[in-house]
């Protein structure tokens, strides 16, 4: 979904200027647009886990659940080649596990370069 989805602010309106979600990634997210946002949305209507992403650069990426993010990324991942994205760390485990290929940025203490690779295609 685009932020001019009908319900869109219904669904994530929470989580823009959240502190809870900002302490926890270190990274603030913001509505623009041209972002597109693919959610984890569970049966009862509440948000687990988005990524948005722009040109195919991922944004933002927050998750309650590690299990729900990694479904969504691979899921992500079949539609599209992830270009070169500076993302928050605190999801490593769920990048490796997808087999995102991570790189330590020197001057991010709290984010990190993933890129997805296509090349079994």
């Amino acid at each position: 979904m685009t932020n001019k989805y009908e319900n869109f602010y219904s669904y994530m309106g929470k989580f823009f200027g959240s502190r809870i979600v900002q302490t926890e990634t270190k990274d603030r997210i913001y509505d623009d647009n041209n972002k597109l946002w693919y959610v984890y949305i569970d049966k009862s209507q509440k948000v687990y886990a988005f990524v948005s992403i722009f040109n195919n650069v991922i944004k933002n990426i927050y998750s309650t659940n590690n299990n729900y993010l990694k479904e969504l990324i691979l899921e992500i991942q079949k539609d599209i080649s992830i270009e070169p994205s500076i993302v928050t760390s605190i999801y490593e485990d769920v990048y490796i596990e997808c087999g995102l290929k991570i790189e330590v940025l020197n001057n991010y203490k709290h984010f990190i370069m993933i890129r997805g690779d296509k090349e079994d295609d």
